[in-house]
């Protein structure tokens, strides 16, 4: 089993932004050093606590500062820029990257977002489809373009000079283009089914309970079935909130406890995602009440968090209960303490995961 890193990434209010963008890109260094196969990062624009405003910008500050790890975008909020934006920028850092990138996409789940950019209220789930058809058309095709939407058109008709290069879009290093991944949050995800038609890979979400994560396998499985193809678990990536530490009640009290950048996080999101309507990736029993999705409940939930052996043993009971899955991808948090921060990397990656693969017989 491989092993990643996704960032959303998520940091108090307040804290010097500065501070938290190198913390976060020396995290992905660390990462690369550490083996991890792939760093996805998301981005936002509207938010205090999630102060990466650009993903293609922060991964391309990484482009000669990392070697074999694959950087994804974590994801691309599709609705809120044109296509043909995205289509540019995406091909200039495939190039910057020599192939190394992986194009994570979405309709966006942050409101506030949504409304700046003018689609809250809009279909943003017809907005994505069309923005990712319109990119890869035009990865596929010559200008002028002419390619006519419900919510955007592009076409260079009128000002092209093919003679120097003028109406041309940049292509990508990878071709056709970078593989595609998309993040799974909902229960039973049709998302997921039309991804794997498509040839796309699912990121399941580090904050949807087991039983949930378990279902999305299945849904995969359907989507490849339909187009002849066969389901290869290596595809499959699952997303987890993980702390290692060298005791116990030091992961307690920094992992689980209130006070901790883990309950931090999911006090933060949890919050975001009851209040948009979407208390049901929490619950396991619809019946039971919103309010009793505290982070407290949701943190001792969905951490795994202990010592390299409890980890280990932790993992390996997830992997049983969900299914069969290629790739670990290991939660960022925010560093309040850096040296725990790195040293639980260090150790998932240098005794957790070689633990896991050996139970596992990989």
């Amino acid at each position: 089993m491989k092993y990643s890193t996704f960032m959303m990434p998520l940091h108090p209010p307040g804290r010097n932004v500065t501070e938290t963008l190198q913390e976060d890109r020396q995290a992905i260094i660390l990462a690369d050093q550490l083996g991890f196969s792939e760093a996805y990062v998301g981005e936002h624009v509207t938010d205090a606590a999630e102060t990466v405003t650009s993903s293609l910008i922060f991964l391309a500050s990484l482009a000669s500062e990392t070697h074999q790890i694959k950087l994804g975008s974590g994801t691309l909020n599709l609705p809120n820029t044109h296509p043909a934006h995205i289509a540019a920028q995406v091909a200039m850092i495939d190039h910057l990257l020599k192939g190394r990138f992986i194009l994570g996409i979405s309709p966006g789940g942050l409101m506030s977002d949504a409304e700046v950019f003018g689609n809250f209220g809009k279909d943003r789930n017809a907005m994505f489809v069309e923005s990712i058809n319109t990119i890869l058309k035009i990865w596929d095709s010559e200008p002028p373009y002419n390619i006519e939407g419900e919510f955007w058109n592009v076409s260079v008709a009128k000002t092209m000079i093919p003679d120097i290069g003028q109406g041309f879009i940049m292509r990508p290093f990878q071709r056709p283009h970078p593989p595609i991944v998309g993040t799974a949050v909902a229960p039973f995800s049709k998302g997921v089914t039309e991804m794997a038609k498509r040839g796309w890979f699912p990121i399941s979400a580090n904050f949807l309970m087991p039983e949930w994560v378990k279902s999305h396998w299945p849904k995969y499985c359907e989507g490849r079935e339909a187009v002849g193809a066969v389901p290869l678990a290596k595809d499959w990536r699952v997303a987890k909130s993980i702390f290692v530490c060298d005791d116990d009640k030091t992961a307690q009290r920094y992992a689980l406890e209130e006070g901790g950048p883990y309950h931090f996080y999911f006090k933060q999101l949890s919050r975001k995602l009851v209040n948009g309507g979407r208390s049901n990736l929490f619950k396991t029993d619809p019946n039971m009440p919103d309010s009793d999705v505290t982070a407290d409940y949701v943190t001792k939930r969905l951490v795994l968090a202990g010592t390299v052996n409890s980890v280990v043993e932790q993992i390996l009971a997830f992997h049983e209960h969900v299914g069969n899955f290629g790739n670990l991808v290991y939660a960022c948090h925010d560093w309040m303490d850096p040296k725990l921060a790195k040293r639980s990397m260090e150790l998932f990656a240098t005794e957790v995961m070689p633990r896991v693969n050996t139970a596992l017989g990989h």
